[in-house]
């Protein structure tokens, strides 16, 4: 069966026009605000719309079309902070958020750390950075896409037998937000994917594994074919698994499970984490973490970025900046909230981190697994056993055995355990296998030694 082709036609656009609409809301909003007193105010309104088609075993499961809208409206009545959001622009329905968010502020406690950004932190340029790109597909075009993806998955090999389904998304996203120190900025994105998951065996033996694309612009996007084509590789390759002796072992993490360890890591340097006290890198910043070479830098300027952005979601301005540089922690993750509570300053990540780049010191997946040499190579991680506070982390697991560099046979049924802060300092290569489909570009990661429970 043929793949469709991915249909990548210009699209009537009219995202300037409703963000000029949403910022005329955004600024009558601030206006009410300051009328009923507030000393600060800030807006957020947003607009999305997509199409989701799911199918499975050669029949339509779900086609479901959105078209949301959310308006939040935040006061400050000094370090008083009251919020209400509204899916309704109706004048009136405007006017009673903007009023129950200032009743909310009246009876609420002071907090020493509530309000705005700093003023002069605000970002002075608007920038885009080729994010918007609307893919005119239909549910019927959608729905052949999906079918061919899935068909042509189970048509790769006879030991194919069953399905979890293919899917096919896209969504268009218009955003503004504006305060009350005279930041008004606007964004628009889109993101679209194809997926497969697909079962393999019989009975006891069967194994299921996937593929997805994702990317800004349709024209990025593997072919529907292709991807279920890997669906399938994928899932063969699982068939027949063995176990593993426990004992401790090199174990490297393919790039798309490598980014849960750099996961983890941002998550115990976010200011949330840092105040409540809440993180097993208390106190961190300064301190090597990382052996001597290893590096993670944010780069919010990227253009086909999944995070890039001028300005954070308190108006803040990105920068170009490392995390860890040399193996040591550089800064945190912080908003203003967060950072007022540890007496520093926002790192514009009121929102999150934009793209991140991991640096790496060795070269693909092969030659990676020809340095490891005897060890496991971890696809599939199950489970959220990591402990935030003493970084204690034991996940189950599945993969592949590699003896004298290279894939010698499946293993599932597995668990691998440490400690985040032995096992980010064990980190031995990054490789150059960066996996594209996300905002956090890490290769394969190699951690020299891991234990690795199993039958015994």
């Amino acid at each position: 069966m043929n793949s469709p082709a991915i249909d990548i036609a210009p699209v009537a656009d009219d995202s300037h026009a409703r963000l000029q609409r949403l910022s005329g809301v955004a600024q009558r909003l601030l206006e009410q605000a300051r009328a009923a007193g507030a000393s600060q105010a800030e807006v957020s309104c947003n607009e999305d719309s997509g199409l989701a088609v799911n199918v499975r075993m050669g029949e339509v499961e779900t086609v479901e079309a959105t078209r949301d809208r959310g308006i939040a409206v935040t006061v400050y009545f000094g370090q008083r902070k009251g919020s209400a959001s509204t899916a309704d622009l109706r004048e009136d329905s405007l006017a009673a958020t903007v009023a129950q968010a200032c009743a909310i502020a009246r009876f609420t406690e002071d907090d020493a750390a509530a309000g705005l950004a700093d003023a002069e932190l605000m970002a002075t340029t608007q920038r885009e950075f080729d994010g918007w790109h609307p893919w005119d597909i239909d549910a019927q075009r959608a729905i052949d896409l999906a079918l061919a993806s899935e068909q042509a998955g189970r048509d790769s090999d006879p030991r194919i037998g069953n399905s979890d389904g293919a899917s096919v998304n896209t969504n268009a996203s218009i955003s503004v937000y504006a305060n009350s120190h005279g930041f008004l900025g606007g964004e628009r994105g889109t993101s679209h994917s194809i997926g497969c998951a697909l079962i393999a065996g019989e009975g006891d033996a069967m194994q299921r594994d996937s593929w997805y694309s994702v990317a800004l612009a349709a024209s990025d996007l593997e072919q529907a074919d292709a991807v279920g084509r890997k669906a399938a590789q994928r899932t063969l390759e699982r068939l027949d698994p063995r176990q593993l002796p426990t004992g401790e072992v090199p174990v490297l993490f393919a790039a798309e499970m490598a980014r849960s360890l750099v996961g983890h890591y941002l998550g115990a340097v976010s200011g949330g984490a840092l105040y409540r006290k809440a993180s097993f890198l208390l106190d961190s910043a300064g301190t090597r973490v990382f052996p001597d070479w290893f590096g993670i830098d944010e780069l919010p300027f990227l253009a086909r970025g999944f995070r890039s952005a001028a300005f954070d979601a308190e108006g803040v301005a990105t920068r170009e900046s490392p995390l860890v540089q040399g193996g040591v922690v550089q800064r945190y993750v912080l908003g203003s909230y967060s950072a007022r509570k540890l007496g520093l300053q926002t790192t514009a990540n009121a929102g999150g981190v934009h793209n991140l780049h991991v640096h790496a010191n060795a070269g693909d997946l092969e030659s990676m697994l020809r340095g490891m040499g005897r060890g496991l190579l971890v696809t599939e991680l199950m489970g959220q056993g990591v402990n935030p506070i003493t970084g204690d982390y034991s996940r189950g697991a599945a993969g592949f055995w590699v003896e004298g560099g290279h894939i010698a046979y499946p293993v599932d049924g597995i668990t691998i355990a440490g400690n985040l802060k032995q096992v980010f300092a064990a980190i031995e290569a990054v490789g150059t296998d960066v996996d594209p489909r996300s905002h956090i570009r890490t290769g394969s990661i190699l951690v020299g030694r891991m234990t690795v429970a199993g039958s015994g």
